[in-house]
């Protein structure tokens, strides 16, 4: 009996909700990730033509008593692991995703989180998404989730133009681009199918992206 598909979330915690940057790579990510397992999108942003009321809102999550809506906490219940779009504030991540976290928080440590792979993807327009990646990761591990290798990825505008204008393609071979989204799918799908009863193989085939061995050292100033 072939193993049953897993089931992926992916959590679009851009303060631009559906129009964004996070929301392009999270779209792209669904592609990629429908090939092998079961996808759902969720939206953390208010959506312009859904308001609720401050009181509807307060009385949802009084009735189960984490903070977590009705349908955000059935939809984590499903997932087998979960995708995570941010963009880059300040050196952090959105306002929508901070709210999210302590929200989440009497759920630490329960069958919500434990176990699950968790991946991430940071949009960013010059600096500071590579330490919102790593400290979320870490959050995530706190809540229960694991993290499979290279499932974590900063897409940075200043990146793009400079892969786009550099006399050299080579010089910049060793910045995130498009191209690593792929690993980054590859080992969260990867992570959740070993997961499956029945599962075969029954360990996973992780990826990697390209590294630069050569020139990590080289002067540039």
């Amino acid at each position: 009996m072939p193993a049953r598909r897993p089931h992926l979330l992916l959590l679009n915690a851009s303060i631009a909700g559906d129009a964004g940057n996070t929301a392009v790579l999270l779209i792209r990510a669904r592609r990629l990730l429908a090939r092998r397992a079961t996808v759902e999108t969720f939206t953390l942003a208010p959506r312009p033509d859904g308001a609720v009321s401050h009181v509807s809102a307060l009385n949802a999550r009084l009735r189960i008593g984490t903070g977590l809506s009705p349908q955000l906490l059935a939809a984590l219940s499903r997932a087998s692991g979960l995708l995570i779009g941010t963009g880059t504030h300040w050196d952090s991540w959105s306002s929508v995703l901070q709210k999210f976290l302590e929200d989440a928080t009497p759920t630490e440590g329960k069958k919500l989180w434990l176990g699950k792979p968790a991946a991430v993807v940071v949009s960013e327009h010059s600096t500071g998404g590579k330490g919102v990646l790593s400290r979320l990761q870490g959050v995530l591990v706190t809540l229960g989730c694991s993290i499979p290798p290279m499932s974590g990825f900063v897409l940075s505008r200043a990146a793009l133009l400079a892969t786009a204008h550099a006399p050299d393609p080579a010089t910049t071979n060793d910045f995130w681009c498009e191209a690593d989204l792929r690993v980054v799918c590859h080992n969260l799908a990867e992570a959740a199918r070993v997961t499956q009863p029945g599962a075969t193989p029954a360990h996973p085939r992780w990826r990697t992206w390209p590294v630069d061995r050569r020139d990590f050292a080289a002067r540039w100033v």
